[in-house]
């Protein structure tokens, strides 16, 4: 019999499995609904030479796209063209969550039971209690990444990785706060899933995201085949201009920023996500590859009622659920308060335009999506260029593109 945690681990023969072709042709020309004609430009003006980067950006507004453009480079002599893809980092938590979702649906997983219950050694040192609705709220208390196993490259075996999780103890924080686990949640939800339904996570996001959407642009272990697609990212991580290692040992060093160090800059990450072997693993915290487009019509399902292209995708039972707010408490390794949803957190962190219904995931250095039920918008953006040269992390774009959206949506 298969190993359930060999399944998880999504090891490069997987690669070789035949996947189902898309329903959705790749399409060959732009599309913008006229009401979002302003939107456009905006998003037009960010790439306006090389050093820009490139990206796309999708929305679908009541389970119907209104816009699909794309704009720069892919890489310094490669514009970005429709079929281009790019890493989104974090973005695929909200990917991997919404896989979780989907099991929940047909009551393979209880948001109420522990964990657990489908992966007995994760009970070991006090987390028997943590249940599932604890973990995709970040209140597993197992946020730490750094030190968590030896070695950068050691971050690539799913094995030692939800071993070592399974076997540590939480943070005694999680009992009265979340804190965001910022590499380690993505481990967890494919090793949770994984145990669940004995499928490999790369056949869960392929069973019950890509081919229920029709399309097939939802990647953690890319294709040999589709490679030739994903931008290149750049610059280098280098927090405030400094070098990885000088900066995430500084941190870890100074109690108000220690738990950022500890949860999303382990030795190497720097070197790592630039490693071509990223894409031979299933790491669903840090280095999903996705289309704009993907990710758009898969919040769609979420902001309309659980439909798009006339398929449910999600009940209204799961939905309900999933954009309740968990917890205002302020996150502890973030220092805001998240509003974490279950996997999703708000769209609209310490922002001036509260839109308090919309929800989902953004990644490192830009890209993301998110669903907004009450104007059934779903806006997603994603980018090879992260962030300003000095300061990657930090980056406005989709937040400022989505207001606009939102702004224009509430208008109708």
């Amino acid at each position: 019999m298969t190993n359930p945690r060999e399944l998880a681990a999504g090891n490069p023969p997987a690669r070789k499995r035949t996947v189902a072709r898309p329903d959705l042709p790749t399409p060959s020309m732009m599309l913008v609904d006229p009401r979002f004609g302003e939107l456009a430009g905006q998003f037009f003006r960010l790439f306006g030479q090389p050093t820009d980067g490139g990206g796309a950006l999708a929305l679908y507004l009541h389970g119907e796209p209104v816009v699909d453009i794309w704009s720069g480079w892919a890489a310094r002599d490669t514009r970005w063209r429709s079929d281009t893809v790019s890493v989104s980092f974090s973005t695929g938590k909200g990917v991997a969550s919404t896989v979780l979702h989907r099991l929940v649906d047909r009551g393979l997983i209880d948001y109420d039971a522990p964990v657990a219950t489908y992966w007995p050694e994760f009970a070991s040192a006090g987390k028997e209690l943590v249940t599932v609705r604890e973990l995709l709220t970040h209140r597993a208390g197992l946020h730490r990444v750094r030190g968590l196993v030896p070695g950068p490259s050691a971050l690539f075996d799913h094995d030692s990785v939800v071993g070592a999780l399974a076997s540590a103890a939480p943070d005694r924080r999680r009992a009265v706060m979340p804190g965001y686990h910022a590499v380690t949640f993505g481990s967890l939800v494919a090793e949770l899933t994984t145990r669940a339904t004995g499928s490999s996570f790369t056949d869960l996001v392929r069973t019950e995201i890509a081919e229920p959407l029709g399309i097939r642009e939802f990647w953690f272990q890319v294709p040999a085949e589709e490679r030739h697609r994903i931008a290149k990212s750049f610059p280098r991580i280098t927090p405030f201009g400094v070098p990885w290692e000088t900066a995430s040992f500084a941190l870890s060093c100074l109690p108000v920023l220690r738990n950022i160090a500890h949860a999303g800059m382990p030795e190497g990450f720097d070197e790592l996500v630039r490693n071509p072997a990223i894409h031979d693993y299933v790491m669903p915290g840090w280095n999903g590859v996705f289309s704009a487009r993907a990710l758009a019509r898969m919040y769609a399902a979420i902001a309309n009622k659980g439909m798009v292209g006339g398929r449910r995708f999600l009940t209204e039972e799961t939905l309900a659920q999933i954009g309740e707010v968990q917890t205002t408490a302020r996150d502890y390794v973030l220092g805001i308060r998240m509003n974490w949803r279950l996997g999703y957190h708000a769209a609209f962190v310490a922002s001036r335009n509260q839109y308090p219904h919309a929800f989902g995931h953004y990644g490192l250095g830009g890209s993301g999506a998110f669903a907004d039920p009450e104007t059934g918008l779903s806006v997603a953006f994603v980018t090879n260029r992260m962030g300003g040269a000095l300061t990657p992390l930090a980056d406005l774009r989709l937040a400022k593109l989505g207001a606009q959206a939102e702004s224009i949506a509430r208008r109708l």
